[in-house]
């Protein structure tokens, strides 16, 4: 092992989840202390939203929102209203929500978020 590939290596805090039947929500949450997303995500059916969620998590509510703009399926919808519930506007999440199918949510964020994770990875 190089000292360059061991540096690489140390920068994961968490275990790096090496495919996608390993991907839960407990896992990519984990995943946010590391300095990039899982490179499984882009071998996911959503690999876009699965950044943006993972992007949210870590505070770039700005680089989620441009993600889940992109997107113009209801769970992209569901993702954008979600990102607006985060930012406090929540006339523009009930849209979103609308536009996803769906109610708007009163869970805890934190709880939305496994949710929706959940859904994108296949496990809800």
């Amino acid at each position: 092992m190089t000292a360059e590939s061991g540096a690489r290596t140390s920068q994961y805090r968490e275990p790096k989840i090496e495919s996608v039947a390993e991907l839960t929500s407990a896992r990519l949450r984990a995943s946010c202390a590391n300095p990039a997303p899982p490179q499984v995500i882009a071998d996911t059916r959503h690999p876009d939203l699965l950044k943006a969620m993972w992007l949210a998590e870590r505070g770039h509510w700005e680089a989620a929102h441009t993600l889940a703009q992109e997107d113009d399926s209801e769970t992209g919808a569901w993702v954008h209203a979600y990102l607006h519930r985060v930012e406090g506007d929540l006339d523009n999440a009930g849209y979103w929500y609308g536009r996803a199918g769906r109610r708007r949510c009163d869970s805890e964020l934190e709880l939305e978020w496994e949710e929706i994770v959940d859904a994108l990875i296949g496990q809800a």
